[in-house]
């Protein structure tokens, strides 16, 4: 893991900077976010966790990683089962927090209560839950504002999945999103909501604001979210029509047979991916057998190395319909790794003195690999690369590192934390 998460600092070295100058010549500028510096080097540490509802075919996984950002706002939640109602429902949510972390977790945890108050136990399917779930998010929101310390920035987005034996309800307010993939293709995606949006500008404009740099005061980049309540200060208005709303836009999706998964994720995710790219990869990973918490965990590394600077959380709800595991995919995968394997060996081996991890990541980037997995490419093998480049470190009881003059020198020992990773 140590390797791993120093190669990530090699490969994105140049990425960071840039957004780094970026923010330095904004510094001075009034911004909704303030300073969002970035770490020397990205904090990998994941927990995944997941559950399984066997008698009507659910299985959901989850993870998060705070990446390169200074500190975690993002959060989350899962319900296998409702209070109230029959099996076969079941809630899932990713928050995404800006100017702290308070109201993305203040979300996780009291959102699912305010939806459950909302549906009660006879639910009129599918436009009472619709209106069910708007006024969850509207009711969590005056909760929070009735909380919350009168001028406090700060705020949350918010996507919600509520499932029922016949429908998929989705909830959204601002650039956290999901996506449906049914019959092998991406069947539905939620749309940003954004201060150029049409619906949103006009609502932004009635309310008395401005869109300046593509942002709400040239500021907040969402023009939906929990919080933000310095922007839901427009007299005479309702809470839905405020220059940022809590105002969910609610999808009723029929169920399928072939309904494969739901993919929720914070926008951190969507920056490094595409959803035909992250549908392929995870369908690609379910046909290995991968536990749901266990291929979130492995397209989060992925997409912390495609470049990703943000934090990131996402929720992968699979449903009857989901790729089995196939031993074909399987049989390809491990010759892959071996392969992989053999060549970082061979690379390492060749030169007079040993390359380093990046250099080693770099030519094999420029090979033709057979086989990569669909959507994630070399990237999704990082951790495979990192760990053949460790064991050939330890094996040689020794390596070649860069001293302070520019000259390399052999050394008797090796740690992971300490790879040499220059370019």
């Amino acid at each position: 893991m140590a390797a791993f998460a120093r190669l990530l600092e090699c490969l994105l070295w140049s990425a960071r900077k840039e957004q780094e100058a970026e923010e330095e010549e904004e510094e001075g500028r009034r911004t909704h976010d303030g300073p969002r510096s970035l770490l020397d080097a990205p904090r990998c540490f994941q927990r995944p966790h997941g559950g399984a509802a066997a008698s009507w075919g659910l299985r959901f996984g989850a993870s998060a990683v705070q990446g390169w950002r200074a500190h975690m706002e993002d959060a989350h939640c899962a319900w296998l089962a409702l209070p109230g109602l029959p099996p076969g429902w079941a809630f899932f949510a990713v928050l995404d927090g800006h100017g702290g972390a308070r109201a993305a977790l203040f979300g996780a945890r009291h959102l699912p209560g305010h939806v459950f108050e909302a549906l009660g136990t006879a639910p009129d399917e599918p436009e009472g839950v619709r209106g069910a779930l708007r006024r969850a998010f509207l009711n969590a929101d005056a909760r929070l504002r009735a909380l919350w310390p009168r001028g406090e920035p700060g705020g949350s987005t918010a996507v919600a999945l509520l499932v029922s034996p016949r429908f998929l309800y989705l909830a959204h307010c601002g650039d956290s999103r999901a996506m449906l993939s049914r019959a092998g293709a991406v069947a539905f995606s939620t749309e940003d909501h954004r201060p150029l949006r049409p619906r949103e500008r006009e609502r932004i404009h009635n309310a008395g604001g401005t869109i300046r740099r593509r942002r709400l005061e040239g500021s907040l980049a969402v023009s939906r979210a929990l919080g933000d309540f310095a922007y839901k200060e427009a007299p005479g208005r309702p809470p839905e029509l405020q220059l940022v709303s809590a105002e969910p836009e609610v999808t009723a999706l029929a169920r399928q047979a072939e309904d494969e998964f739901m993919l929720l994720a914070s926008d951190g995710v969507w920056d490094a991916m595409s959803g035909a790219a992250l549908a392929r990869l995870v369908a690609s990973r379910l046909c290995l057998g991968l536990a749901p918490e266990l291929l979130c965990a492995q397209l989060l590394d992925t997409c912390l190395c495609k470049g990703s600077l943000d934090n990131m959380t996402c929720v992968l709800v699979c449903f009857p319909g989901a790729p089995r595991p196939c031993e074909e995919a399987i049989r390809k995968e491990l010759a892959l790794d071996a392969a992989l394997g053999r060549r970082v060996s061979e690379l390492y081996s060749s030169p007079q003195e040993p390359p380093s991890l990046n250099t080693v990541f770099r030519t094999l980037a420029s090979e033709d690999i057979p086989d990569l997995p669909p959507g994630g490419g070399l990237y999704c093998k990082v951790a495979v690369i990192a760990e053949a480049y460790s064991r050939l470190c330890q094996a040689s009881g020794g390596r070649w590192q860069k001293g302070p003059n520019g000259a390399r020198k052999p050394t008797g020992t090796h740690s992971n934390s300490s790879l040499d990773l220059e370019a």
